[in-house]
């Protein structure tokens, strides 16, 4: 028997490959990080160290967060339901201005514990000191792609703009070569970024074969500032300073017109929307539909906690479908199948894994993870899509794999700490509650 470091048999394998294949009671062997079978269970054909049971259980592909802000999980209900100049100027804005290199790392543990412990195995972040979120992402055994943001004003990072291409040709070379993390140019938004940043970012991205994020069209204000600055909507800016290209990743894409999308759609520009967060901000409804119809690759993220609350992706997909059926009165539409498609293969297509991870195939890498269905609200399953969508939440993936490593075993993390997590995270608490001299009811600042 050929011998394998972990088997996962007698599960219903939603594979999310291009066919859409389905193997019940199927077999996946893993050996060196790749996926060496998947199909039908084979008895005596291969033996492993860990063999996992998956009677009763969906085995798919990890899911991926094409966006969020991890050490943001510090922010969680720091102030919600308050208007947006309040939340920033006595909550958001201290916080950052105060934050340093411990807060960061410590956000991101607790981010990746929550990711982990709810399903996602590959996420795209975009932040402040990013060398402490790669740091944390490796700690954790996580995938992700990660930026440091860049602006036109100071960085409570790195200080002036210079500084911050500095810190961002650094991060590329450092973790080059790193199975797990990628580095991605990531200039914040159109509105708060020059042409001349926007096209050097561009520039630096090309020359190191690295992906370009950034925010765009999430506001109504956004456009208008956009339109009264040069004349025209957000992406037919970006187009009129030939940035749009492959390896540019929109987020948000809220407010884009028809002429818009057609620009995406031509230059291969990758598209994520993160339902929650707009709804949440009252900023709207992306046109995920029309986007899709237009034949933009569309993923799905959470964006951070503090707009959120949350990083479960498997709420994402619930609220990003329901939004999308009132959005257009069409309850046929972004159906479970497709919600499922953009939390898996189509995120990892827009962060450009799509060769790795995303789908279980033959030769992929292993990011793999079991849910649980032996539950009152997963019993009776005539459709596991639906299921994933409509019923199942975080909280019933049991297993998960990373890069063929196990990292989640009967809900139990076995890369991080999660009580000492816990531990750093409400020490940290402490400091965010002086930095806004917030009262213990959590009321605002006076």
């Amino acid at each position: 028997m050929d011998q394998m470091d972990i088997i996962i048999e007698d599960g219903l394998i939603l594979t999310m490959d291009e066919d859409g294949t389905i193997h019940e009671n199927g077999m996946i062997a893993i050996k060196d990080s790749r996926i060496v079978y998947v199909g039908p269970g084979i008895s005596g054909k291969y033996t492993a160290g860990k063999i996992i049971n998956a009677r009763d259980c969906i085995v798919m592909p990890g899911i991926v967060n094409c966006h969020t802000h991890a050490p943001m999980s510090l922010f969680k209900g720091i102030a919600d339901d308050r208007p947006l100049m309040e939340w920033l100027e006595n909550y958001i804005f201290p916080v950052e201005r105060n934050m340093d290199e411990e807060f960061i790392y410590t956000g991101t543990l607790l981010a990746c514990a929550e990711m982990i412990l709810s399903g996602t195995t590959t996420f795209c972040d975009m932040y402040l000191f990013e060398e402490h979120v790669a740091r944390a992402v490796k700690i954790s055994g996580m995938r992700a792609l990660v930026g440091e943001v860049l602006y036109d004003f100071d960085s409570p990072n790195y200080g002036p703009l210079d500084k911050g291409f500095e810190y961002t040709v650094n991060l590329i070379e450092r973790w080059r070569d790193d199975p797990l993390v990628s580095i991605a140019v990531e200039p914040h938004a159109t509105f708060t970024c020059s042409p001349e940043l926007l096209k050097r970012a561009h520039s630096i991205a090309v020359e190191y074969n690295v992906p370009v994020v950034i925010h765009l069209s999430e506001t109504r204000n956004e456009v208008e500032q956009i339109k009264e600055r040069y004349g025209m909507r957000p992406a037919e800016f970006l187009d009129s300073l030939g940035l749009l290209y492959p390896g540019l990743i929109t987020v948000h894409c809220v407010h884009l017109n028809q002429n818009e999308m057609e620009l995406l759609s031509k230059n291969g520009v990758k598209a994520v929307a993160v339902p929650e967060s707009n709804l949440k901000l009252g900023s709207g409804i992306a046109p995920v539909t029309e986007m899709l119809k237009a034949g933009i690759t569309v993923g799905l993220g959470t964006d951070g906690s503090a707009s959120n609350n949350n990083l479960d992706m498997f709420c994402e997909m619930d609220t990003g479908s329901k939004s999308q059926k009132i959005k257009t009165m069409d309850p046929s539409v972004m159906d479970a199948e497709t919600a499922v498609k953009m939390a898996t293969i189509y995120g990892a297509r827009v962060l450009g894994m799509e060769r790795d991870v995303g789908s279980i195939e033959k030769g992929k890498k292993a990011d793999i993870i079991v849910i649980d269905t032996r539950r009152p609200h997963l019993v009776p399953m005539y459709n596991p899509y639906s299921h994933l969508v409509y019923s199942a939440t975080g909280s019933d993936v049991i297993h998960s794999i990373i890069n063929g490593r196990l990292v989640m075993e009967n809900r139990e993390i076995l890369t991080l700490d999660l009580d000492e997590i816990i531990e750093m995270a409400n020490r940290e608490a402490e400091r965010v509650k002086k930095w806004t001299n917030m009262k213990k009811d959590g009321s605002s600042p006076k």
